[in-house]
């Protein structure tokens, strides 16, 4: 092992250790000052969690970086059980980025909060280390044509695909919190941690003071992106209104007052005015939440649902905003007023006693109502 490599594996313990460390303090921070708003439905997005599973990413990092120095020190890296280590290690990280991701709001929709896909990719995390594992027994000494090692091409293929989720989870999240830079930044990082791992295929790609430099900035990197990420989280967290303290009235058609002292809005009426199809599908969400029991408090989102797509559950918010002329501080973000159950679920987010409607708008809104199952709501 040369001293860059030695380098390389030791300063990428230590750091991969104490982001790790740092990772956790922050889970354990935000368990314990925001427990309640987390716990307050189980369906509820647990941030938390996913900043833990990225804090077991880190640990898993700084194991796999001990066995392959102890491996280099005791020359073991040709040994099956050495390799065999290295691709249990890969398939734990990479499993538990992905159940990371599973809690990231703004993470690809195939893999936000849906089990089925997870499970999928995850099988074919398992089935690529399989591959990777037995393909240096079976090729032997063909493994390594034209200097591409073959065995290392499925690993970098699914390496290129967690690379894309973590860009584009990264990226989606920091520019919907008015961090465009750290957004572009978080993009560089990802494909710096991918072109780290060329090498491992590419067998003339750099030399080992380049790949190793590489490898060191790309993680370190990373892992300043996790801390930047955890810390928004918490600010996420601490501006959500609570559900008990939002009122909603709903005065007549188009004309809605809202009440959210978290975000500065005191007894503020909203006119809707010609945007009738935002007002209706609020006040849908809102009979259903006070009336109704149970799963009939949800509304389905999706192409054969009640409301077709997400995007009209944005443009409520957006016009909410836009007609308060909030400015960036008090602005309302979806989360704020809808709760996602699952099975592209939506419930209203305020409790029910804190939602009034005039009589004679339900009496109206029921009659003319296409889904009839609202007057039996009432």
């Amino acid at each position: 092992m040369t001293e860059v490599a030695k380098f390389y594996i030791l300063s990428h313990i230590c750091i991969a250790f104490i982001g790790g460390v740092l990772l956790l303090a922050l889970w354990y921070n935000i368990r314990a000052r925001f427990r309640q708003l987390l716990e307050e439905d189980d369906s509820q997005k647990r941030v938390d969690k996913g900043l833990l599973y990225l804090s077991l990413a880190m640990f898993v990092w700084v194991i796999s970086g001990g066995w392959i120095f102890g491996g280099t020190i005791f020359n073991l890296t040709e040994t099956r059980g050495y390799q065999l280590a290295i691709n249990l290690f890969s398939i734990v990280n990479n499993m538990f980025l992905l159940l990371a991701l599973f809690y990231f709001y703004y993470a690809p929709k195939f893999i936000y909060h849906n089990k089925k896909n997870i499970k999928k990719i995850v099988i074919a995390i398992v089935f690529t280390a399989i591959i990777t594992f037995a393909l240096p027994f079976l090729l032997k000494e063909n493994n390594v044509v034209n200097g591409i090692r073959i065995s290392a091409v499925p690993d970098l293929l699914l390496s290129a695909f967690l690379c894309y989720l973590l860009g584009v989870s990264f990226f989606r999240t920091f520019v919907y919190r008015g961090l465009k830079i750290i957004g572009y930044i978080s993009v560089v990082v990802i494909l710096l941690i991918f072109v780290s791992q060329l090498s491992e295929v590419f067998l003339t790609f750099g030399n080992d003071f380049s790949n190793n430099f590489i490898k060191i900035i790309a993680k370190t990197s990373l892992i300043s992106i996790f801390l930047v990420l955890a810390t928004t989280w918490v600010i996420r967290l601490a501006s959500t209104p609570k559900p008990n303290e939002i009122t909603i009235h709903f005065l007549d058609w188009s004309l809605v007052k809202l009440n959210i002292p978290t975000k500065n809005i005191y007894d503020q009426t909203i006119d809707f005015g010609s945007k009738t199809t935002q007002y209706k599908n609020l006040l849908k969400f809102a009979i259903r939440r006070k009336f109704a029991e149970g799963d009939s408090q949800t509304i389905p989102v999706n192409l054969g649902g009640e409301i077709k797509n997400q995007t009209y559950l944005t443009r409520i918010i957006e016009n909410i905003n836009d007609i308060l002329q909030l400015d960036d501080s008090q602005k309302l973000d979806r989360r704020d007023l809808f709760t996602f159950i699952g099975e592209s679920k939506y419930r209203l987010r305020i409790v029910p006693n804190n939602i009034s409607i005039d009589k004679r708008l339900l009496e109206e809104f029921s009659e003319s109502a296409e889904n009839k199952d609202y007057k039996a709501f009432l």
